[in-house]
Order: C-alpha cells, then structure tokens, then sequence
C-alpha cells in the first residue's frame, strides 16, 4: 500500500480524509487474492484513517482483515473503537493523549 505515484503497474485506489486535509492510498491490483487473510501492519495508530483505507484496499481486492497491529496506539483519537470498531486491534504501546 503506497501514495499516488509510487506503484509500477495497475492498482486500485482509496480516498480517505486525514485531520489537516485529503490523501490517497493505492494498491497494485494483484496483491490480494480473493478469500486472501490479511494482517494489517503500520507503525501508528492515531485517527484510524489511513488504517481504514488499507482496510478498504483489501476488501476491494477481495480480501479479508484478520487483524490490525500497530506498535503506538494514541488513544486520544479513539481509533480503535470509532474507525476501527469493526476490526481486530492489536497495540503494544498506549499513549493516553492526540
């Protein structure tokens, strides 16, 4: 899962809103097999958007999300039980603040 630009061949694209603004997220394709188990891995959880947008890539592509991991989890944006409240979250470190 990459920016805009960053992929060499066909990918299928996610628009998200972000705190400050809009992005989007892309993924080639044939990344994902239909029925594919998926574990989603980024290295913070904070508003839960960019981790929504994975999600959404996956399942477009036919997969499923088993489970989110993140090693940081900034509990102050309550990602985890607004975005997220219909995936597996697993954290390693909370941070109570934003």
């Amino acid at each position: 899962i990459r920016k805009p630009g960053k992929l060499p061949r066909e990918t299928v694209a996610e628009a998200y809103d972000l705190e400050y603004g809009s992005a989007c997220l892309h993924l080639h394709c044939d990344a994902i097999k239909p029925g594919q188990s998926v574990v989603f891995v980024d290295d913070l959880l904070a508003t839960g958007g960019t981790a929504l947008a994975g999600a959404h890539l996956v399942e477009k592509l036919g997969g499923r999300i088993v489970k989110m991991v993140f090693p940081i989890e900034l509990e102050g944006f309550n990602a985890r039980h607004d975005k997220l409240k219909d995936y597996d979250v697993v954290t390693l470190v909370k941070y109570p603040g934003k």
